[in-house]
């Protein structure tokens, strides 16, 4: 299983964010190490998963946590299940809190990997985000990562911003390339609701970009990226001399993954409880109530979900068609032991439609979408789903 420990706690609120994070005068940090020490030891029981594959430390903003608290959360691991000594385990930093010393003190720490917020190399871009970092603080704090974390260092970068022209994308990824490591994701800037940048954009007061500039965005960074040798492994996701996430792989292949945290989402079989039925669970969003669960019964799960086969299967399809390797045959029967790909996808239908027009293929690895075919995913999909409910 891989394991994925939530920090919910910011600096301050990023006008496009939404996720479950929380901004506060004073963290009581003993507390909450101690809770994800703890729940992390009672999911590791309740799973009874023998090892832990990868750990991604995410948030809110993880590099606000003190080393010792990270340290503490892989020696509870270790200490549970085997956690090989190479197992890849990354933390989400930002620029503003990630020097050197402090970097050099989660390395120490255990943490192999850096996933680093950069967003932009442009300040006014910077600013429109509500971003605490300059450009010059990514510049830095790259260069440093890169030196403690060699191959191992990933940049975040965020497209489709308001006023954003094609021109300045492609100037802001080239610079970005020109510092990065080998691996980089890339993500369209998503309006959701309660957020300042959404207000803005459908008050009026900020202009948002067209589908066809997003669209021209996207395939001319995938093709910057690609002509510089990155692998074009997932949607959003850039690698080369093999340094994919191993973490994210596992979402995307439909693994196991424990979540610990104010907010976290996971998907195991609690076998500790007699079960063998993959369950979603969602653990209590607010820090201070999540904490007084953990401490009255050791864990913080607030919402429990058994997934139905069909459901799982349609979650390997989701997850799986985001990737270049699709979903392979043996990962289809996992979920789904009486319903092949061939049966679901083989017949003529809305899929076969596809497969003629050259945006998926369905041969002897499995299925998969073809490079135009991954850019037009999400209006693939309904159809895709509709065809594997009526089976």
């Amino acid at each position: 299983s891989a394991l994925c420990p939530q920090w919910p706690y910011c600096r301050k609120h990023c006008s496009y964010c939404s996720f479950n994070k929380y901004v506060v005068p004073a963290v009581d940090e003993v507390a909450m190490g101690a809770c994800l020490v703890q729940e992390t030891r009672t999911l590791l029981r309740l799973s009874q998963v023998q090892s832990v594959t990868s750990i991604f430390f995410g948030g809110g903003t993880p590099s606000l946590a003190s080393p010792r608290t990270i340290a503490a959360v892989l020696e509870a691991v270790a200490g549970a299940v085997h956690l090989p000594a190479r197992t890849e385990v990354t933390l989400e930093a930002n620029p503003s809190s990630a020097g050197t010393r402090r970097l050099a003190d989660f390395k120490a720490a255990g943490v192999n990997r850096l996933s680093i917020g950069v967003q932009s190399l442009s300040d006014a871009e910077l600013r429109l985000l509500g971003r605490e970092h300059t450009a010059a603080e990514v510049r830095s704090t790259v260069e440093e990562a890169r030196g403690l974390f060699p191959g191992k260092t990933s940049l975040d970068l965020i497209f489709g911003l308001s006023g954003q022209n094609q021109e300045a994308w492609t100037q802001g990824l080239e610079a970005a390339l020109a510092l990065s490591d080998d691996h980089i994701s890339l993500y369209q800037l998503t309006l959701e609701r309660g957020t300042l940048v959404a207000a803005q954009v459908w008050g009026g007061v900020l202009p948002a970009p067209t589908q066809d500039l997003l669209a021209e965005m996207y395939q001319a960074a995938r093709a910057v990226l690609v002509a510089a040798g990155f692998r074009h492994y997932e949607v959003s996701n850039f690698a080369r001399k093999g340094a994919l996430s191993t973490h994210n792989l596992s979402y995307w292949r439909a693994e196991q993954y424990i979540a610990v945290g104010p907010g976290a989402h996971g998907r195991f079989v609690p076998q500790g409880e007699g079960s063998c039925c993959w369950e979603a669970r969602v653990q209590t969003l607010e820090p201070d109530a999540w904490m007084q669960e953990v401490q009255s019964r050791g864990h913080g799960t607030r919402r429990r979900v058994v997934l139905r086969p069909l459901e799982q299967l349609e979650e390997v399809l989701v997850l799986g068609l985001r990737t270049d390797e699709g979903i392979t045959h043996t990962r289809s029967q996992h979920a789904s032991p009486h319903l092949s790909l061939e049966a679901v996808f083989g017949a003529l239908g809305e899929t076969k439609a596809l497969q003629q027009q050259g945006w998926l293929v369905l041969d002897s690895n499995g299925l998969c979408c073809t490079s135009e075919g991954l850019a037009l995913l999400d209006s693939l999909l309904p159809d895709l789903l509709c065809q594997l409910q009526r089976c």
